[in-house]
């Protein structure tokens, strides 16, 4: 009864919730975004009833941050959030560190209803539930529509499965597991900052089919044929720097690609479930073709996309939360060195990021009155561009989060999609 009683209102945070609590900042704020277009302009009234309508189904996300001796958990908590216009840069610092707010937030603007996310509540996995589910009773409250189908949405009449707070990266944890290799110095974007607290996104909205059939033609999929053209424009970039020919040839090109760990294990759990590989290009050893660059991708996938590689990485971050001498050291202490080793060993090993995020449907009943999907990144100092994909009525958004005004990269990059024959059609956030 009182382990019953201690899940109900009490929830420690994962392995990766623990760090990204330690190392956000009004610079990484550690926020991602997801949007959604309506055909209409959001009314906030029924969006505010929707949110208390689905809260309780989602106790694990109606907290807030507590400080404890040697680490935060999550408390739960009766108060309700409140739905808001948007007014500001996206993905802002949320005050979690004071206790003062939940781990999410819900926006509105015009015909768009944004939830943002703090990474160490959930992935995008939750993120999505969370967005579907709130979609579905908007227009169960606005428009009458009760769908059939729910698809990946929560059924809110439903009871709570104690696997959809589950910290998967423990319960899979394997105690002998070796580590997997360090990572190495890669090529950073040398672009000026904005000021902390502005971000800027900008999307690409492209049909999907064309894109696909040439993924299938190169043999390789889909995430893998954007990996490769996003890698060309980096390198492209590079060689067209105002530098020694010596200096590009040693860079090397690293992207962060997060892999979500439900396709290999049996879990549930709406909490953080993925780790992230690594995919790189060395310069030093000449310049890539397309064919090239997808090859080495492939083979680089081939390789380490294997339960047996990935246990490497969920043992390497479960057990160094697990070592004595750090679950002894002081919350306040912890607050100060783990930034600095994050700076040092993880953005460190990668150029920038891309996460697919994959298919994401409504309700048939609801397609008339749902536009689009898109999804944004976390906002980061060191890695100043990432990438995002979703895909949704046979459309899919390319959405880059940035720390930094240039456009250089993402106009190449949708200048070799246009060189393909796809159209291109792009928004930004930028004033």
């Amino acid at each position: 009864m009182e382990e019953k009683n201690h899940k109900k209102n009490f929830y420690s945070l994962d392995n990766a919730g623990v760090l990204y609590t330690a190392i956000a900042s009004s610079r990484m704020t550690t926020v991602y975004r997801m949007t959604v277009e309506l055909s209409e302009t959001v009314d906030p009234a029924t969006l505010q009833k929707a949110l208390e309508q689905i809260i309780h189904r989602f106790p694990y996300f109606q907290v807030t941050l507590k400080r404890g001796f040697f680490w935060y958990y999550y408390e739960h908590t009766e108060a309700i959030p409140r739905v808001e216009e948007e007014t500001y840069y996206p993905c802002k610092t949320m005050r979690q560190r004071q206790g003062k707010t939940f781990p999410f937030r819900v926006l509105y603007y015009k015909k768009y209803i944004h939830v943002e996310f703090n990474h160490s509540i959930c992935d995008g996995s939750g993120g999505l539930a969370f967005l579907q589910t709130l979609i579905i009773e908007y227009f169960k409250l606005f428009k009458g529509i009760v769908p059939k189908d729910l698809g990946k949405a929560m059924d809110i009449d439903a009871d709570v499965d104690p696997g959809e707070f589950e910290d998967s990266f423990k319960v899979y944890y394997e105690e002998n597991v070796p580590p997997p290799p360090g990572s190495k110095k890669v090529f950073h974007f040398p672009f000026e900052l904005l000021d902390k607290g502005e971000y800027l996104l900008l999307t690409g909205f492209v049909p999907v089919a064309p894109l696909l059939a040439l993924a299938k033609s190169q043999g390789c999929t889909l995430t893998q044929f954007i990996l490769a053209l996003y890698f060309e424009s980096i390198q492209e970039y590079i060689m067209e720097l105002p530098i020694s020919e010596h200096k590009k040839h040693r860079q090397r090109i690293a992207i962060n690609v997060p892999v979500d760990l439900r396709r290999m294990f049996p879990s549930i759990t709406l909490r953080n479930f993925f780790i992230s590989l690594n995919p790189e290009i060395d310069l030093a050893l000449g310049y890539y073709t397309r064919a090239e660059i997808i090859e080495q991708i492939k083979g680089y996938m081939g390789l380490y996309m294997n339960r047996k590689h990935i246990n490497r990485y969920i043992s390497r971050n479960v057990r160094n939360e697990q070592l004595i001498f750090l679950r002894i050291i002081p919350l306040w202490v912890k607050k100060l060195f783990m930034p600095v080793v994050y700076k040092r060993y993880g953005e460190r090993g990668y150029t920038s990021g891309l996460s697919n995020l994959g298919v994401v449907t409504v309700p048939e009943e609801l397609r008339p009155y749902v536009k689009s999907f898109e999804v944004f990144p976390s906002p980061s100092a060191e890695s100043r561009l990432k990438m995002v994909t979703v895909s949704y009525d046979n459309c899919l958004a390319l959405c880059f989060g940035k720390t930094t005004g240039e456009t250089v990269i993402e106009k190449i990059f949708f200048r070799k999609i246009r060189q393909l024959g796809i159209p291109v059609k792009i928004e930004t956030n930028k004033r």
